[in-house]
């Protein structure tokens, strides 16, 4: 079992800033990949960023050049820095993470991020 906790949602206005904290707990020994999704009203769970099975990173064509996925392997915590937020960055997003082997997905609870205009 994997637990993930995140933090670091909140208010901020268009072309601001956050930074969002996903720490793993449990069987950390058996993720092979890590990300962030987010989910806006009315929309569909969409990808974020990831850190693929191989290490390397991807990030959504939206906000390439505005958010960057990061970790601290000593933490095992996750983040992602949002740079250049957007009225439609608003979404709760969501950490993943994907077991090795079984290939079972968790998530965590979920942070609201909320950009005004």
């Amino acid at each position: 079992q994997v637990q993930l906790v995140e933090s670091g949602g909140g208010l901020v206005q268009a072309g601001g800033s956050l930074r969002l904290s996903c720490a793993a707990s449990g069987s950390v020994f058996s993720i092979a990949a890590m990300g962030w999704y987010r989910q806006a009203p009315g929309k569909q769970r969409e990808l974020v960023a990831t850190f693929t099975v191989r290490g390397s990173t991807n990030h959504a064509d939206s906000v390439k050049g505005r958010f960057t996925i990061s970790r601290d392997n000593a933490k095992n915590t996750v983040y992602l820095q949002m740079n250049s937020l957007k009225p439609e960055d608003t979404a709760v997003y969501y950490c993943a993470a994907t077991q090795r082997i079984t290939s079972t997905n968790y998530w965590g609870q979920g942070t609201q991020v909320t950009v005004s205009s």
